[in-house]
C-alpha cells in the first residue's frame, strides 16, 4: 500500500486545481456577464456573443464540481440507512457504492472519450468568435479521470464513515484556536 500514499497526494492536488479551474470559470463568466451588462447600461444595445460565450463554461463548473464534492464526501449518499447497518454491512455498503462510483468514473472517462474524439462542430458565439466542440466536450473523460483517481481516498470518501463527534469536536477547537489569535 505504499504506492498509496503518492497517489492521494496527487487526488489532492489534482481537486485543488479542479477547485481553481471552477473558480476561474465562474469569475469569467462573471465577467462576461459584467461586460454585458455594462456595455448595455452604456450604450443602450446589447452585445450578442455574451450569453453564448459564458454559457460554454457551464458544463466546466458542473462536471469539475462533481469531482470536488466527490472528494470531500458531498455526494447523494443513504446516510442514515447506512448508519443503521451493522459494520459488516456497512463495509460491504461502502465497498459496493465505491464500485458504483468506479463504473461511473469509468464509463463517463470511456464514453467522454468517444464523444471528445468525435465532436467536430464548431460553437458560433458571434462572427468573429468561434469555440470548438472540442472545448466542452474534453471535461467529460477528464472528470471520468478525476473520479478514478479520488477513488484512491478509498472510504474516506464516503460520508458513513465520518465520525460526528468529531468532526464538531475539531470544528469547536479550531474556532477557540481563532479566538485566541
Amino acid at each position: 500500500m505504499r504506492f498509496l500514499k503518492p497517489l492521494r497526494r496527487l487526488s489532492d492536488w489534482v481537486n485543488q486545481a479542479a477547485i481553481v479551474l471552477c473558480v476561474a470559470c465562474v469569475l469569467v463568466m462573471l465577467g462576461i456577464s459584467f461586460t454585458a451588462f455594462t456595455y448595455k447600461l452604456i450604450t443602450g444595445s446589447s452585445l450578442s456573443w455574451t450569453y453564448s460565450l459564458a454559457r460554454l463554461f457551464l458544463p466546466w463548473i458542473g462536471f469539475l464540481s462533481m469531482t470536488i464534492s466527490l472528494r470531500y464526501g458531498e455526494h447523494v449518499a443513504m446516510t442514515l440507512l447506512v448508519r443503521a447497518l451493522p459494520r459488516a454491512l456497512l463495509k460491504l455498503a461502502a465497498a459496493l457504492c465505491l464500485g458504483v462510483i468506479a463504473l461511473f468514473g469509468a464509463l463517463l472517462l470511456w464514453y467522454g472519450w468517444g464523444y471528445f474524439e468525435s465532436a467536430r462542430q464548431v460553437y458560433m458565439v458571434s462572427d468573429q468568435i468561434q469555440v470548438s466542440a472540442k472545448f466542452t466536450a474534453v471535461v467529460l473523460p477528464l472528470s471520468g479521470a478525476i473520479i478514478l483517481l479520488h477513488l484512491v481516498q478509498g472510504f474516506a470518501l464516503l460520508e458513513h464513515f465520518i465520525d460526528d463527534e468529531s468532526v464538531i469536536e475539531g470544528l469547536i477547537d479550531a474556532d477557540n484556536g481563532e479566538k485566541r489569535s
